[in-house]
């Protein structure tokens, strides 16, 4: 479905991405970890477009790598930020249709599922998003991208500064998104819940994927874990 091969990004003259390559098969959740500054965010600024680079982007059989963002996400590519992009004095329904895709006729997502998935977005539904709770907003934000029907999401940090019980509901609705057989590139680095809910982990260190397997591989390969995540 999605195919990196030989990535690389510039800010600049600064070279972030050295050769990356990973691909994320249908219905499938891959968590991408690693430390702070390792490249994990720019892996996924450069899939949607956002960063100077070099390689090749395959989705579905194309390659999207030089097209506009619009034009990426418009193919059915979701993409959640670290830094959530909400916009606060709009209210969460607003929001929310701001994401529709379209009519949203033809959509697998409702406004009914995303309040049915969140209660507490279906009570704030009338509210300015900018007075929400920073768990409220982390909701908001990746239900205006389901909204837009993506069939892979890119999320960047989705649990940080979010409280524990907020951060195991992030996880179910992860699971409920591979379970509707959507695609879920995870960037995270709660170990904990990334271990939880993946495939398969990739773990980046200075702008490559130093490690490819399965969370249990992971758990078995501590000379990784002690050299690339523990701080």
């Amino acid at each position: 479905m999605l195919e990196i091969r030989d990535l690389n990004a510039f800010y600049g003259k600064s070279h972030v991405l050295h050769g990356v390559e990973f691909d994320v098969k249908p219905g499938e959740i891959v968590a991408l970890l690693g430390r702070n500054g390792a490249g994990r965010s720019t892996t996924a600024k450069a899939i949607m477009g956002l960063v100077d680079c070099t390689g090749s982007v395959g989705w579905k059989g194309g390659a999207i790598l030089g097209l506009k963002t619009c034009e990426i996400a418009q193919r059915g590519i979701g993409y959640v930020p670290e830094n959530r992009d909400i916009f606060p004095k709009l209210t969460v329904h607003q929001n929310l249709r701001l994401g529709q895709k379209g009519d949203g006729k033809d959509s697998r997502w409702s406004f009914a599922d995303m309040y049915a998935m969140f209660p507490r977005l279906a009570e704030r539904q009338h509210t300015e998003a900018g007075v929400l709770s920073g768990g409220e907003q982390q909701m908001l934000t990746l239900c205006r991208t389901l909204m837009g029907d993506p069939e892979l999401i890119l999320i960047d940090e989705p649990t940080e500064g979010l409280a524990p019980k907020i951060v195991e509901l992030v996880g179910q609705y992860l699971q409920t998104l591979k379970a509707k057989g959507i695609s879920v590139l995870l960037i995270e680095q709660k170990l904990t819940i990334a271990m939880a809910i993946s495939d398969r982990v990739l773990v980046m260190g200075h702008g490559s994927i130093v490690f490819e397997g399965t969370p249990a591989a992971l758990r078995a390969d501590a000379g990784t874990r002690r050299e690339w995540l523990e701080v």
